[in-house]
């Protein structure tokens, strides 16, 4: 015979696991991780391989990231099970670019245009195309990228900038006295390439080092971008003191899906694209 009380569940009522509430992790909720202690704000939360992780701040800036488990928090002392937030609903208005433009439904791509968007490398390229791919498709506007810029002198001389043909080159660590800033010089200024171009080449850079230091660190879920002894290879350097594998390729691919809008770029870079674009995209060019 079975006792009323416990019904078809054999499991003592005492025994039994009450299920947590669910609490959607909203950005800047403060919960505490069970296992650890560790109290932060909620700062994103994301699908990954393994499920849904959710990454905290506590108050002196440093990020963890924490599988969301069931009765794995708790909010204001009472345990609770985190869960994704629901979508927000469509917003009012005119849809916009990851680059913050109006978007334009449905607008087929612009035939190409003769002028040119030149970066420094393929990373650069892709966090362009991230940001800034449906506005270029739009103008018709191509970006190719240099693999480096010693070779620049010689490729502004093969595209031949004038006649309504404009070249905008976008360069990593364009600081005076560097060499990025002597080359930009040389074609800007009369040096083997565009000075004589009538104002048909404009050089832009931003101060970092490399473009993966254009994403903000908090986008990328990490207090900010280690230093680099000048002797060790970058990428490999930034690899290693963010615990991550050295695997500059895979490191690349976490950064670049960090990036969802210009809201995850640095304003040193976002003023340089946008200057380009306009270069390139004036009446007669």
């Amino acid at each position: 015979m079975r006792s009323a009380q416990y019904g078809p569940d054999l499991t003592p009522p005492w025994k039994r696991t009450t299920p947590a509430p669910e609490v959607a992790a909203e950005r800047d909720l403060v919960v505490e991780e069970v296992e650890t202690g560790f109290c932060g704000a909620v700062v994103r939360c994301e699908k990954t391989a393994e499920g849904l992780t959710v990454t905290l701040e506590d108050r002196f800036g440093k990020h963890r990231v924490f599988p969301m488990v069931p009765r794995g928090f708790l909010v204001e002392g009472r345990t609770v099970t985190l869960v994704r937030p629901a979508a927000a609903a469509p917003a009012k208005g005119p849809a916009r670019t990851a680059s913050g433009s109006i978007a334009v439904p449905g607008a087929r791509a612009r035939v190409a245009r003769e002028s040119r968007i030149y970066v420094e490398g393929r990373h650069d390229a892709e966090l362009v195309e991230r940001v800034w791919g449906d506005d270029l498709r739009i103008e018709g506007v191509v970006v190719e990228y240099l693999e480096g810029i010693d070779d620049l002198p010689a490729i502004v001389a093969e595209f031949a900038p004038g006649g309504g043909r404009r070249l905008g080159v976008l360069v990593d660590h364009l600081l005076p006295g560097t060499k990025e800033h002597r080359i930009a010089q040389q074609v800007m200024g009369g040096g083997a390439g565009g000075g004589s171009q009538g104002g048909a080449v404009l050089v832009v850079g931003h101060p970092f080092i490399d473009i993966w230091q254009a994403v903000k660190p908090s986008s990328v879920g990490i207090p900010g971008w280690p230093d680099v002894p000048y002797e060790e290879v970058w990428k490999e350097g930034i690899c290693r003191r963010l615990g991550w594998p050295v695997d500059p390729p895979a490191a690349w691919k976490r950064i670049l899906a960090s990036v969802n809008s210009f809201r995850d770029l640095e304003p040193a870079l976002l003023g340089r694209v946008e200057e380009l674009i306009d270069f390139v995209t004036q009446p007669g060019s």
